[in-house]
């Protein structure tokens, strides 16, 4: 079991966050301790997991809360959780494609203001 403290140390989240992510239903099931402090249990750190990847690659709050939801289904849910993955894996993709376009054009414009300043740099010496 871990605290609050511990989950977030461990996933780099605030405690306000998880806080919202439970009661957002991201992470519904979270067990109390005697003195009412929530346990992250194991399982609930896999789910955390998933829930950052999720979300680090632009999955919706919404769409990750179906996908949760769906895993505590069981599974049943199996289809509708590979196809909800397979449109958000072609959303990222296409994300990666067009970020790979623009750091292209970056690493360009610093090629080209790199020879510019050695040019620069040479007729000032000169």
């Amino acid at each position: 079991m871990y605290t609050i403290h511990e989950a977030c140390k461990r996933t780099g989240l605030t405690a306000h966050t998880l806080r919202y992510y439970e009661k957002e239903k991201l992470l519904p099931n979270v067990s109390r301790s005697a003195g009412g402090f929530r346990q992250y249990t194991d399982e609930d750190m896999e789910s955390l997991a998933m829930i950052c990847c999720l979300k680090n690659t632009g999955m919706s709050l919404q769409d990750i809360a179906r996908f949760m939801e769906l895993a505590r289904e069981g599974d049943q849910t199996l289809r509708e959780r590979c196809e909800l993955l397979e449109r958000h894996r072609e959303s990222v993709l296409a994300r990666m494609e067009e970020m790979q376009r623009y750091l292209d054009k970056v690493t360009g414009k610093v090629d080209y203001f790199t020879e510019k300043l050695r040019e620069f740099e040479k007729n000032q010496s000169k």
